[in-house]
């Protein structure tokens, strides 16, 4: 097997498919597929084309990243607060535009920052994603060098992005112009990888927003809710994983109608379901390489009163303080310092999956005779029982999801468990 190609990283099953290979090859020689059994993007390496440089293998986050190295590049120091990273601030907020905050994922802090920065020229575009206007269930990562544009990225897409595919744009834009990138951790690992190698790149890019990552379900969540719904792919339009408000609603627009439904159906009765397994291994929540992160704010004193959006915020960088400090000045989003300790306790969970849990499933994955990637990093927890069990319970769930003759039984199970939860309450009422 030849060590020099991102092929090895494929068929070790350790391909995020962020797509920074695709981007990085001088020979054009690596496209981005969708594997149908898998619900993933791989990288496919055309070997007419490949010359064995072996770029693509040294800048994938999918099979290494050291995290120590990196972090001493980026912020000068290791993290102190080793569930987080490295910050400078933490906040809590929204966009002050009711419309990018109720149409937005969790606040629109992202769109409203990103909207910002290219009114006042700052960057001349952002790499984002939407989903494909001639096929609505996939996505479409591009440049968005207008406000329009950046508006259409603004929801969040449950399900696979290749995003660093538009990273070859960028490297061969215009002299002088800066670009802000949007991605998951796995995302900005990538990119943070391809800057050490790529000057040029890196100082085109001034801005980097990071979107905490708990996982990111499959393709096959997505169909396997359609099957739920009893929906055919091809009567489909248009489709909003959330918006309107916050948590938001799923949203499907179709030839003859429209469905919607509340976030929460689908994250708890899908979106927990289909775990692409490279996700299992991931030890970064919150996007710890990026200059800003950004999640949902899901604490109790929120849950409680907010129906629109609010967004944890942390803030890494002392340009991304300016950034923040001068939106704020400009009264395009409402801020308030937060501790470090809020932002550990609104993400709680994922925090615990990432950062406790993942020695526990590497154990499991290495007894299955899998390769896991290598992190040379900070603030894992040893395996213990506890987290081998929940890493069993996951990988049960990939198992099950994964093959679609089990989605029938997983459909009639989630009916009679929601009937039984409905006939509890009204008991206890």
């Amino acid at each position: 097997m030849d060590t020099n190609s991102i092929k090895l990283v494929v068929d070790n099953e350790l391909c995020t498919g962020c797509a920074t290979c695709s981007a990085v090859c001088p020979k054009d020689a690596i496209g981005m597929i969708i594997d149908k059994d898998s619900g993933t993007y791989f990288a496919n390496v055309n070997e007419d084309k490949c010359n064995k440089c072996g770029i693509c293998y040294k800048i994938c986050p999918g099979v290494e990243v050291n995290f120590k190295d990196l972090n001493i590049e980026i912020f000068g120091n290791y993290p102190e607060n080793t569930l987080i990273g490295n910050y400078a601030e933490c906040y809590i907020g929204y966009a002050n535009s009711c419309s990018v905050r109720y149409n937005s994922t969790s606040g629109g802090i992202i769109t409203q920052l990103l909207i910002f920065a290219l009114e006042e020229k700052i960057i001349d575009g952002a790499l984002v994603t939407r989903m494909k206007r001639d096929n609505p269930l996939e996505p479409e990562p591009f440049i968005a060098r207008t406000k329009k544009e950046i508006i259409e990225a603004s929801n969040s897409k449950y399900c696979p992005v290749p995003a660093n595919i538009a990273l070859k744009e960028i490297t061969f834009s215009k002299e002088g112009e800066r670009f802000a990138v949007v991605g998951l951790p796995c995302h900005i690992q990538g990119i943070r990888k391809m800057e050490k190698r790529n000057k040029k790149l890196k100082n085109k890019i001034v801005m980097h927003i990071g979107i905490f990552c708990n996982h990111t379900p499959s393709f096959l969540a997505t169909e396997y809710m359609l099957e739920k719904l009893k929906i055919n792919a091809t009567d489909i339009k248009g489709l909003r994983y959330r918006g309107e408000g916050w948590p938001g609603k799923m949203n499907i627009n179709l030839i003859n109608g429209k469905r919607s439904f509340d976030y929460g159906e689908y994250w708890s009765s899908v979106g927990k379901l289909f775990y692409p397994v490279r996700c299992t291994a991931c030890c970064d929540h919150t996007a710890e390489l990026a200059d800003i992160s950004c999640g949902d704010a899901w604490l109790p004193e929120i849950q409680n009163k907010d129906n629109v959006g609010t967004s944890i915020i942390i803030s890494r960088t002392a340009s991304s303080e300016k950034l923040i400090e001068d939106a704020m000045k400009k009264g395009k989003i409402s801020l308030e310092v937060i501790d470090s300790g809020k932002v550990i306790e609104s993400q709680k969970q994922a925090i615990n999956f990432k950062k406790r849990g993942l020695k526990s499933r590497m154990v499991i994955l290495k007894m299955f005779g899998k390769k896991i990637p290598y992190y040379e990093t900070y603030g894992l927890s040893n395996p213990t029982p506890k987290f081998f069990l929940n890493g069993i319970s996951v990988y049960t769930k990939i198992c099950l999801s994964s093959k679609r003759y089990f989605w029938s039984l997983l459909i009639y199970y989630q009916l009679l468990k929601s009937k039984m939860i409905k006939c509890i309450k009204k008991l206890i009422i």
